[in-house]
């Protein structure tokens, strides 16, 4: 349940809280305020993102998009990648297997 995961801030302007987890799989809030970015980074994690609301600029491998509400992309397993939240917002994301760093 949510309520049993705090809401930790990660960069500036940018909060998460885990929803879900099991050994194979984790469920994660991110919530962004405009202009907020998610650092350049990499992890041996996949990763599925999915916009709730917002709209935000991936960058995957330097590859670029722009994703809004409803819009939803895969992160390869070490993939170099982040974002810039160009309007206030919400990603869910899964990883698999989980982040045992956010716990």
């Amino acid at each position: 349940m949510p309520e049993e995961f705090p809401i930790v801030a990660t960069d500036p302007g940018v909060t998460r809280q885990v929803l879900s987890d099991h050994p194979e799989l984790m469920v994660v809030a991110f919530r962004f305020e405009t202009g907020a970015e998610g650092q350049l980074h990499a992890h041996p994690h996949v990763q599925s993102t999915y916009v709730r609301s917002g709209e935000f600029r991936f960058s995957i491998d330097g590859d670029e998009r722009v994703v809004g509400p409803g819009d939803s992309l895969v992160i390869p397993s070490n993939a170099r990648h982040g974002c810039v939240c160009l309007a206030s917002g919400e990603l869910i994301d899964c990883f698999t297997p989980r982040r045992d760093d956010f716990l």
